[in-house]
């Protein structure tokens, strides 16, 4: 089991994960600051980090800012409050790969672990594909998205695009695992917007991302359904333009 990180001011919050975490098996770390956590993290190099956001000090904006800057590739799930969208959106712009409410309910920080898990293991695997694949299913193009959207994936996004420029209907394909950040939602709001008003959905993206997605219109032009299925019967149902 990877070892996993917890930044938390209040005491008896880092205690629950502590008990939490370690009976699932994790090997668990913890700090009450910002401050406490960026030398815990030089130090032991854990590959998942938990934060919460609003702390005393160096808050966990701060934290995530300086994490990304020594290890780009840590997997970084911030803790934000209750339906607080736009602290969600500056995480994200910031490089986090996920976020959780609080309070925080199990069922939610297994899954954020799970996708964390699951992005770790692709980015360790030898030769890993690429970020963005292209699939074709009758009259919809499958644009098939792996693992962490970022700026990076802009020129496979982009190919994709253009291989699918003939296709009357479009479906983006999230894997299970997948993660999305700011420069990935710019990419993805870009990639609806320039459809050329065919019907579009989006599948896969875990719930948590749903509201930012809402909130930055992408379900307005591409809605977003649980799995591959739901959004296909959806997109049977457009006529195309």
């Amino acid at each position: 089991m990877r070892t996993i990180l917890v930044i938390d001011d209040e005491r008896p919050t880092l205690q629950m994960f502590e008990l939490y975490l370690g009976a699932y098996g994790y090997p668990v770390l913890t700090a009450a600051s910002g401050e406490e956590g960026l030398v815990v993290f030089t130090e032991k190099e854990p590959p998942i980090v938990l934060t919460d956001i609003k702390m005393p000090g160096m808050d966990g904006l701060a934290v995530l800012r300086a994490i990304k800057e020594m290890r780009p590739r840590t997997e970084v799930i911030v803790i934000t409050g209750h339906g607080d969208v736009d602290l969600a959106l500056t995480a994200l712009g910031l490089r986090a790969t996920d976020f959780i409410d609080k309070p925080i309910r199990r069922e939610a920080l297994e899954a954020a672990l799970a996708r964390a898990n699951g992005r770790l293991d692709q980015a360790g695997a030898a030769g890993d594909g690429e970020p963005v694949g292209v699939e074709r299913a009758g009259d919809v193009g499958v644009v098939v998205i792996r693992g962490n959207l970022t700026g990076e994936a802009e020129p496979y996004l982009t190919r994709a695009m253009r291989e699918l420029a003939d296709a009357g209907k479009l479906l983006f394909a999230f894997s299970p695992d997948a993660s999305i950040n700011g420069a990935g939602l710019d990419l993805l709001l870009q990639a609806t917007e320039e459809g050329s008003g065919r019907p579009a959905a989006i599948c896969g993206l875990s719930d948590n991302f749903a509201k930012v997605l809402d909130r930055l219109g992408v379900t307005g032009r591409a809605p977003r359904f649980a799995d591959r299925q739901a959004a296909m019967e959806h997109l049977a149902a457009q006529p195309v333009g």
